[in-house]
């Protein structure tokens, strides 16, 4: 378990993140993080859910309408 720090950055609120948990996240600085709400409380996530979801429903019209989009394809 890991324990973020808030600190004042100008007129708002930032989290501190350990190094170690930096390298596990595959996190560097500047980069976004999504916060959705859960059944638990919150999730903090590193891919957009939105886009996510997208991507699935993308995959599965793909997947089905394979021979079609290779004709179109030509």
């Amino acid at each position: 378990m890991y324990t973020l720090k808030l600190t004042q950055v100008g007129n708002s609120v930032g989290a501190v993140f350990p190094k170690e948990l930096l390298a596990r996240l595959d996190l560097q600085k500047g980069d976004e993080l999504y916060v959705t709400e859960s059944p638990d409380g919150v999730r903090i996530t590193k891919t957009n859910p939105e886009f996510e979801e997208q991507m699935r429903a993308a995959k599965a019209v793909m997947k089905k309408r394979r021979a079609v989009l290779r004709e179109l394809a030509k």
